[in-house]
């Protein structure tokens, strides 16, 4: 699409957003005031993110590489790549029955509105804190408690240099894995890093790939399963280039 053209499809996003998040959001508060509730908050949190997502144009294909399957019943912690803000949409699309709460930047809580459901639902992490990093263990320990399962990213943003296939991994979900017996739950988003970048003149709607990688389960050597993550994600990458 031209400039133009991506520059009137990202206010369509803006104005899609503000109708959306106050009408879903009061439910998501609501429902988010009682742990108990969750499940509920989280029936709303999955509209928006398909109002989100389809409002805009994508649509996804699930590639499935492992015969394992996701236990509807057990807590994961499930990771991905990220190149784009779409990227945040695609697991709870995916996992109806799997509540999630996401690790996710201090920063957006400033964004109006959706800054007041984002402190309900997710355990911010203030990247420039080590005391912040630390707790994000305990906090996310209680959500699994709760029933929850746990979204990290765990390239911890988005690479400034585009032509980076996939960052390095931080230890974060890593280590919470390890701690607490969780397993994880390793998908790759292939096409929205082209499709809707961070850049505001480009993209375009379309069919996103997300590949369902393998569970794995949590070892002692947090290294190894960041490795083993790291690697089944990147070979997917390099073979979409």
């Amino acid at each position: 699409m031209t400039k133009v053209l991506n520059y009137i499809w990202r206010g369509w996003m803006v104005i899609l957003g503000a109708v959306l998040t106050p009408i879903l959001g009061i439910p998501v508060l609501l429902f988010s005031i009682k742990k108990e509730h969750y499940p509920y908050a989280y029936f709303f949190i999955r509209l928006w993110c398909f109002g989100m997502f389809y409002g805009m144009g994508f649509r996804y294909e699930l590639i499935k590489l492992t015969a394992k399957k996701i236990d509807k019943n057990k807590q994961y912690v499930f990771i991905s790549n990220h190149t784009s803000i779409m990227d945040v949409m695609l697991p709870c699309i995916l996992m109806p029955h799997h509540p999630l709460c996401y690790v996710g930047k201090k920063e957006l809580v400033k964004i109006p509105i959706f800054g007041t459901i984002y402190k309900r639902i997710c355990v911010m992490v203030d990247r420039s804190s080590p005391r912040s990093r630390a707790d994000v263990y305990r906090r996310c320990a209680e959500r699994m408690e709760e029933g929850e399962s746990i979204v990290i990213f765990p390239e911890g943003g988005v690479p400034d240099n585009t032509s980076v296939i996939l960052d390095s991994f931080k230890d974060g979900a890593f280590t919470l894995s390890s701690k607490h017996q969780s397993p994880i739950a390793v998908f790759t988003f292939v096409g929205l890093k082209e499709m809707f970048p961070f850049q505001y003149d480009k993209g375009y709607p379309g069919k996103v790939k997300v590949y369902f990688n393998d569970i794995l389960e949590p070892t002692e050597s947090v290294e190894l399963l960041k490795a083993e993550a790291h690697q089944k994600i990147k070979n997917i990458l390099k073979s979409s280039i």
